[in-house]
């Protein structure tokens, strides 16, 4: 085993993005390596990760294929810049996306999160707008519950309250769709519930409210942060024609659902339905080096570069756009997903996530449950300040379930290995209340697949 490092001997420095700094302070609890399905501590212990890291080791951790790509690269070309001049492998990481993307999705843009994935895509929707002579089409439509990272414009379209309560009014010229959370029809379904397509038909009202200034709608395939929310049947399909109808871009965040999660390597494949410009990042690396990605539509894309003057058609960018190493990464895990048909395992691997899941529905406090691929949401009746029972819970779920306390918000997640077979599930707390209230949200998504 590989000797862990020796901890830190100095805490304060660090300001912990997401966290009660104070608190972990007090009682850090620290990670020094991983392998496989496993972290280990500064001591030794074995921890599971039941979170794929942060929903991005989706291979696992460690994997030599992707590993030795970074090693190699750093050794070759250890950074080059992208403006005006550009190095081979990050052309290659563009064209191995653009396999993998649905036909027509297959310009693609760098930047280093799904953060500013997301501000990129809707910096692209409103030169799109402009470059076809509608500049008047400035207005951003998100949903509530949508979470699309901590940037600005990410942040004013996302729905999650608490993330946006300590900085002000955000980006003007922004509205909402309605989520589609309704416990009181769709409680206990399995994959995508029955009731809530019409609630798409909300973008008409805002059509009707703010005429034609709308430029586009961006909203996550499946809302993953916000407690699993699984769209409606239907749903997608009506938000699709109605952009159509009225002249604005859809945008797909799929920086969670991308990379197999949903059982293709890209959730809207699964759904059946194609966005004009798509979000990544997470998985597009495993997580071993920052990286996201902006895949926009052949005709968007061709617009804004057709009617720009000569030179710069897009004064957009980032100093690592296209980085190296996360280039490496990316073309490494691109290939590992395709050797392993990883997406092809979450589907083999569903309908037993699914029983399983579902088979917690009876226990106490247990008010509603939702899945999709390999994501599932237990959600708990609030207020219990007692450790829940292991009676009735079926072996995927039930090692190292911590209680639940009487938290506010807690997130379940359980983990298949690369092998297939299930192991573990654990608790942790981010700290925050999600913004629908009604219950204690618990999110199982699948580790390492």
């Amino acid at each position: 085993m590989t000797e862990t490092a020796a901890p830190p001997n100095d805490l304060d420095a660090f300001w912990m993005p997401f966290t009660d700094n104070r608190r972990f302070k007090a009682a850090p609890r620290l990670l020094a390596r991983a392998e496989g399905m496993s972290y280990f501590t500064p001591d030794g212990r074995e921890v599971l990760d039941g979170t794929a890291g942060l929903w991005c080791v989706n291979a696992g951790h460690g994997r030599r294929r992707i590993v030795e790509a970074i090693q190699k690269q750093a050794a070759v070309l250890d950074f080059a810049p992208t403006f005006q001049l550009g190095h081979p492998v990050a052309f290659q990481a563009a064209a191995r996306i653009a396999e993998l993307t649905p036909a027509g999705l297959d310009r693609i843009f760098f930047t280093n999160s799904g953060s500013e994935s997301a501000d990129t895509a809707l910096k692209i929707a409103l030169a799109w707008q402009r470059a076809r002579g509608q500049a008047q089409r400035v207005r951003l439509i998100g949903r509530e519950r949508g979470y699309h990272g901590v940037g600005f414009g990410g942040m004013s379209v996302g729905g999650i309250g608490g993330n946006r309560q300590q900085f002000g009014a955000l980006l003007p010229y922004v509205d909402h769709l309605p989520h589609t959370h309704l416990p009181d029809r769709n409680a206990f379904s399995r994959g995508q519930p029955a009731h809530g397509a019409h609630l798409a038909d909300a973008l008409d009202g805002l059509v009707a409210l703010h005429g034609d200034s709308i430029a586009a709608v961006m909203v996550e395939p499946l809302a993953g942060s916000t407690g699993v929310l699984v769209p409606p049947l239907g749903y997608l399909q009506r938000l699709r024609a109605a952009c159509d109808r009225h002249g604005i871009l859809l945008i797909f965040d799929e920086v969670i659902t991308g990379f197999g999660r949903l059982g293709t390597p890209f959730g809207c494949e699964r759904l059946g339905v194609v966005p004009d410009i798509l979000t990544m990042a997470k998985g597009l690396t495993n997580g071993a080096v920052p990286m996201g990605a902006v895949a926009v539509q052949e005709r968007v894309y061709r617009a804004i570069e057709e009617t720009s003057p000569s030179g710069i058609e897009l004064l957009h960018g980032y100093t690592y756009s296209g980085h190296p190493l996360a280039a490496a990464a990316a073309v490494a895990t691109i290939a590992l997903h395709r050797a392993e048909d990883l997406p092809g395992r979450v589907r083999a691997l569903e309908p037993a996530w699914e029983d399983a899941a579902h088979a917690l529905r009876g226990l106490p406090n247990v008010v509603d449950i939702r899945n999709f691929g390999l994501v599932a949401g237990i959600e708990l009746q609030p207020g219990q300040a007692r450790r829940p029972r292991h009676a009735g819970v079926p072996p995927l779920l039930r090692r190292r379930v911590a209680g639940a306390g009487d938290r506010r918000h807690h997130r379940l997640v359980a983990a298949a290995d690369r092998g297939g077979a299930p192991c573990g599930a654990h608790l942790r707390h981010p700290g925050g209340r999600h913004p629908g209230g009604g219950g204690v949200s618990l999110s199982a998504c699948a580790g390492p697949v």
